[in-house]
């Protein structure tokens, strides 16, 4: 089959479409036909060697969710069969033809969403749906701060505290201001002029908020904290600033008996991938079948191009999901309704 595949660690010169073996399918497993799958920025992480090895948990080709048609079910399988359109995480495998996936983390994709809708689902709402719901516990009118609000997982927790009945503020760049109001914040913050913290104070009366959602990590922690209310929850998704050491004024956390909860999907095991996936359907599935949530989707690409894909998530500045096309004859004429660009 089709796959994309690299050779050593290195920027996106070294991704290169090859041969792979067709995965073996295991008792619990759906083979599944990919028909486009989202690009992660977990998925740069592994090509530069931040994991260690070129390989990550269940295949030696990378990608982390798919969309696509089940063609092969295991004999322990329950549930599914041929036929049924699913998206779900993988613990890899996800850039090629065909990709592996236990059928407790698959999820049937509703009637009226498409493959390429699909592939921008999974992993942004299931984080979303992890940080937001779980570990926040927001409620309907509290407040919530989301940073980095126009990317993939970002865009999902707006929408999603949104429709929960949550006031959202968020922080995004200029040129992507107005488009994070559509999806649902109240209130958004140019990051890149004046102080974000300084702001959301002046919003928000002196109260702050119930709980912040960071993907940036470094200085903005103690910023964050100090937005916070008492007894409220910061919940730490990604580290896009680079920067792992930092300060925090403990004082604070502890007069404010303020919670810090780290979250990763990458890093947690097939039984927790799992729970998370039961909670989304749970919590989640049913706003998209209502039509109340969206996939977002910034640009797509074909499989033979995940080097351009990958150039662009790293240079940012995208609203939504970038995806890959691994069948071309599923995308639709006109474009998904929920796509802010087309690429070759």
């Amino acid at each position: 089959m089709k796959a994309i595949l690299f050779d050593t660690f290195g920027d996106e010169g070294v991704l290169r479409l090859g041969e792979a073996p067709k995965p073996e399918l295991r008792p619990d497993d759906l083979l599944v036909r990919v028909a486009a799958t989202g690009v992660n920025r977990a998925d740069l992480l592994q090509r530069t060697g931040a994991y260690g090895r070129p390989n990550f948990g269940d295949s030696d080709v990378m990608g982390l969710e798919i969309a696509g048609t089940v063609v092969e079910v295991g004999e322990r399988v329950e549930g599914f069969a041929h036929g049924d359109r699913v998206m779900g995480i993988v613990g890899g495998g996800a850039y090629a033809e065909f990709a592996r996936i236990d059928h407790r983390s698959a999820v049937r994709i509703p009637d009226h969403v498409s493959f390429v809708d699909a592939a921008a689902i999974m992993e942004s709402f299931v984080t979303a749906c992890e940080a937001v719901t779980h570990l926040a516990d927001v409620k309907p009118g509290q407040s919530i701060l989301v940073h980095a609000a126009a990317g993939g997982v970002g865009s999902a927790c707006v929408q999603l505290a949104s429709a929960l009945g949550a006031t959202v503020y968020a922080t995004a760049s200029t040129a992507l201001v107005d488009r994070v109001k559509t999806i649902g914040a109240a209130h958004v913050v140019d990051y890149r002029h004046g102080d974000f913290d300084a702001d959301i104070l002046a919003l928000t009366g002196g109260a702050g908020v119930d709980a912040v959602i960071d993907f940036i990590g470094g200085d903005y922690l103690a910023r964050n904290l100090r937005l916070l209310k008492p007894g409220g929850v910061l919940v730490q998704v990604g580290l896009m600033s680079g920067q792992a050491e930092t300060t925090m004024p403990l004082n604070l956390v502890l007069h404010n008996h303020l919670r810090i909860i780290g979250t990763v999907m990458k890093s947690r095991t097939a039984q927790e991938k799992r729970a998370m996936t039961t909670r989304f359907v749970e919590r989640v599935l049913p706003l998209f079948a209502a039509s109340r949530l969206h996939p977002l989707i910034s640009a797509t690409y074909q499989l033979a191009d995940a080097a351009q894909a990958h150039r662009r998530m790293k240079e940012g500045g995208g609203f939504g999901k970038i995806v890959l096309i691994v069948d071309p004859s599923v995308v639709s004429n006109p474009p998904s309704p929920y796509q802010s660009e087309t690429t070759p």
